[in-house]
């Protein structure tokens, strides 16, 4: 990995965590395209990355967080919609591993995505009020992050079109699917870093590049800072609920993936 590499792959990342179409895919498929080794440290390195959009969030989200530690409900909300994920981790880890490596099916989860976000769009535009965010509504989108833990299924876009189908308001929906976020990558950073300390992938991936820290620093801060733009991007979607253009790419993206994965090049 070059610096270059680093640049490239943190502003994907922090660009396509909050937008609705996968930060975990588009991190797969430009790993598999520059051909990068990590030396097996690939969901590190994507961990790390997501620790610089945990940042862009919180700076971001910052009144709301405070907001949630005032409110006598949000956070069990916030509880009630971390346990899927959670659990998914636990009992699909490995699976999703082993997914995240191969890259193969990545088009399954891209047009997946696509047509979480269609029936969302279509529903919202339908209902004329969405209702505050309530304990069926964060199971719901629990549920779809647990789901999101497949490369090319995006976690923002299947959260937030779980909560519109699920009949919440459009705002609150976004809002409160950039506050899920928290927890699990928080959670998901801890636990991988114990395993690849423990299991010695962190070394071998460290001197598998030269620039192994300057690399990290420089994605990290790539990543927080298109962050920041990505969720201001979101929010203003959030408004209306149009995501034609994120629809869009998403079929022309798994398009491009399933021809790659057929032809052998992904």
């Amino acid at each position: 990995m070059t610096v270059f590499h680093a640049l490239f792959l943190g502003i994907v990342q922090g660009l396509t965590e909050f937008l609705p179409v996968s930060s975990s895919g588009h991190l797969v498929l430009f790993q598999r395209l520059f051909n990068l080794d990590l030396g097996g440290a690939d969901v590190f390195f994507d961990l790390l990355l997501h620790l610089g959009t945990l940042l862009s969030v919180c700076i971001a989200m910052r009144r709301d967080v405070f907001a949630l530690l005032r409110a006598p409900r949000k956070p069990v909300y916030l509880f009630i919609a971390s346990v899927p994920a959670a659990a998914a981790g636990i009992l699909l880890g490995e699976l999703a591993d082993r997914t995240f490596s191969s890259g193969s099916f990545l088009f399954i989860g891209f047009a997946a995505t696509a047509a979480l976000l269609t029936a969302a769009q279509i529903s919202s535009a339908r209902a004329k009020a969405g209702l505050p965010i309530r304990a069926r509504h964060a199971a719901v989108m629990g549920v779809a992050q647990a789901v999101a833990i497949f490369p090319g299924v995006s976690r923002s876009g299947a959260t937030v079109a779980a909560g519109l189908l699920s009949g919440a308001d459009r705002e609150e929906s976004t809002r409160f699917s950039f506050l899920m976020s928290i927890p699990v990558i928080a959670g998901g950073f801890v636990i991988e870093l114990y395993k690849l300390v423990t299991g010695g992938t962190f070394a071998v991936a460290a001197a598998s590049s030269q620039n192994f820290g300057l690399c990290i620093a420089v994605s990290v801060a790539a990543a927080a800072l298109s962050g920041l733009v990505a969720v201001n991007i979101m929010l203003r979607c959030a408004l209306k609920a149009r995501y034609t253009p994120f629809i869009i790419y998403l079929c022309l993206l798994a398009c491009v993936c399933a021809g790659l994965h057929f032809y052998g090049a992904l």
